[in-house]
């Protein structure tokens, strides 16, 4: 209700610095006018991240993921993945893992942080990933997201399409959002059960 007056320019401004998903979820909830204006305000790069996440339903994975994300390729040395990771002046929060894709930008893999630090440099990326990842499809119920990342005690969780290709990840601090959100409308329905 804040940003109905506003502009699409000035909306852009006070969401600059949200998060993708944070910033989805709020343009959900004004026009498609409002929305039009907000994504002609922006740079190409980012409109095309947002609307990435708004061609998703709010309540699934594509709804509620992050599109920034680090990945690499299998034949790539980790001498070269940590020189391409120290140009960054900041890693996107929660990065517990690199993602890795083919060519075609398909996910084959994880790699670990922590694997990426201790192991030869020399070593190729291939090498040291970790392949029996279940990645999370984008059109998974965010409930069932939540589920996953319980049952694994996972830290962030790649995303993919129907294709498999790779369109972003979901973080632990996405999760705890649903999680808090479920817990909230279930406390509000025990609390209209008690009034009847």
């Amino acid at each position: 209700s804040l940003l109905r007056d506003k502009s699409g320019a000035q909306i852009s401004t006070v969401l600059k610095h949200s998060d993708e998903d944070d910033t989805a979820s709020t343009l959900r909830r004004i026009t498609a006018d409002l929305i039009q204006e907000f994504l002609d305000a922006i740079d190409a790069q980012d409109r095309s991240r947002v609307e990435n996440l708004l061609a998703y339903p709010e309540d699934t994975a594509g709804g509620v993921m992050d599109t920034d994300t680090i990945s690499v390729r299998p034949p790539v040395s980790l001498d070269v993945v940590l020189r391409y990771l120290r140009r960054h002046a900041v890693l996107p929060s929660m990065t517990d893992s690199i993602f890795v894709v083919n060519s075609t930008d398909e996910f084959v893999g994880v790699l670990p942080l922590a694997t990426l630090l201790v192991s030869n440099p020399a070593l190729t990326v291939g090498e040291m990933m970790v392949t029996k990842i279940e990645a999370i499809p984008a059109y998974m119920s965010e409930h069932d997201v939540a589920a996953k990342f319980e049952r694994y005690d996972l830290v962030s969780a790649p995303v993919i399409d129907q294709d498999n290709r790779l369109l972003g990840r979901i973080t632990i601090d996405d999760v705890v959002d649903v999680i808090i959100d479920a817990a909230d409308h279930s406390i509000l329905g025990m609390a209209r059960a008690r009034t009847k």
